[in-house]
């Protein structure tokens, strides 16, 4: 996943989206906070995205943060290069996003942030700064360190022979000041579906999993241990100015 200012960037969804069971401060106040826990197909997330997009920017929505999971899908962004899709196993979406290929999959949480950064300092650099903090807070909750590398996008762990591998993923993809797509943390997914491209154009690092690290973690557990860390990600946006 990259960024750029396009950042990463059947069933009825509404029949997959569950209340989560978290109460709201006042910085999740406004906030439609859902959760899927059967797999949405990644076209209808994204044009789910699209129109709820529109309809933030238009003042008729709230604002979303969404949780789930997709089937296996490898995707494109604006920068993908076809040399980089090794083997197109799955289906291969072009998203609108900036950056290469990416793989979602089950196993893979997924947050989709639907943010309103007009009102939220409109400061892109930021956004996906605190992004990038929320994750690593998040995982040090669990006990695995993480950061970030200046020159790879993503969030990096220790692998469990030494090495540095990637265990989320983070794109934006901003229109009308509002932000789509956002962060994807490894869980269990099967890490042999990642070999089917080079993974956000990075040959030389591998991509981990809390599973592989020891780490078993149901996806109701990592939701609300997310969402619990979301007011100070989003108490840092609204720390920024504000516009008219």
């Amino acid at each position: 996943m990259g960024l750029d200012n396009r950042l990463w960037g059947g069933q009825a969804i509404a029949r997959m989206n569950q209340p989560v069971k978290l109460a709201k401060t006042d910085a999740l106040a406004g906030i439609e906070l859902r959760r899927s826990d059967a797999p949405v197909p990644y076209r209808e997330a994204l044009a789910e995205q699209e129109a709820r997009n529109a309809a933030i920017a238009a003042g008729e929505a709230p604002e979303l943060i969404w949780l789930l999971e997709h089937p296996p899908v490898y995707t494109a962004g604006t920068s993908a290069d076809v040399a980089e899709l090794v083997d197109p196993r799955f289906d291969v979406v072009e998203t609108g996003r900036g950056g290469r290929y990416t793989y979602h999959g089950p196993g893979q949480r997924v947050a989709y942030l639907l943010l309103d950064l007009s009102q939220r300092g409109r400061d892109v650099r930021a956004y996906v700064h605190g992004l990038e903090q929320w994750v690593i807070a998040t995982l040090a909750g669990f006990g695995v360190e993480s950061w970030t590398v200046c020159e790879r996008v993503g969030i990096w762990t220790r692998d469990i022979d030494g090495e540095e591998a990637k265990i989320g993923a983070i794109g934006v993809r901003l229109r009308r000041w509002v932000s789509m797509h956002g962060v994807a943390v490894n869980l269990t997914p099967d890490l042999s579906h990642f070999t089917g491209i080079v993974p956000c154009g990075i040959a030389d690092r591998g991509v981990t999993s809390l599973e592989r690290l020891g780490i078993s973690l149901a996806p109701g557990e990592w939701d609300e241990a997310l969402l619990a860390n979301a007011p100070d990600f989003l108490a840092g946006l609204a720390a920024g100015e504000k516009t008219e």
